[in-house]
């Protein structure tokens, strides 16, 4: 949950326009929300600037979609790397929000709170053409998370 998300929940609270039994029901899951298969940590972004990265790979398609849905509703972007195309095809439906590159294996999506602060350039190597697509994956992840090249 992003610091700009409860600064909005509180002013709406102290204009009158939002129950505080409405903000303690939004706030619920704040910091963390178990799913039973998995601890989503909502503060992080609070605590580090963005949420959690979710890691596809050995996860069931079905759990990485339900994580991407959750994550989503309170961080402004989730970000899902090694995601097969199956992940991103099940998890996209009818959300055009949502981003593939199949050759880097990441799904961005765009949820409710904004965008992330763009900071200093990044400089991303790789030693040949092996490494290629995961130098991409790299730089997808940076510019998810407000880095510039």
């Amino acid at each position: 949950m992003q610091a700009d998300l409860l600064r909005e929940l509180l002013s709406e609270v102290r204009a009158g326009t939002r129950t505080v039994d409405s903000a303690v029901d939004r706030l619920r899951d704040l910091p963390f929300e178990d799913l039973g298969y998995a601890r989503l940590d909502h503060h992080r972004a609070l605590r580090k600037g963005f949420p959690e990265v979710v890691f596809c790979e050995g996860k069931r398609i079905e759990h990485v979609v339900e994580i991407m849905q959750r994550l989503e509703q309170k961080h402004s972007r989730v970000l899902a790397t090694r995601a097969s195309r199956e992940t991103y095809e099940r998890g996209r439906g009818a959300d055009s929000r949502r981003q593939n590159t199949s050759k880097m294996r990441v799904v961005i999506q765009l949820g409710v709170n904004g965008t992330a602060p763009v900071v200093d350039r990044c400089l991303i190597v790789c030693a040949g053409t092996a490494d290629v697509p995961v130098a991409e994956e790299a730089a997808v992840t940076d510019e998810c998370v407000g880095q510039r090249r």
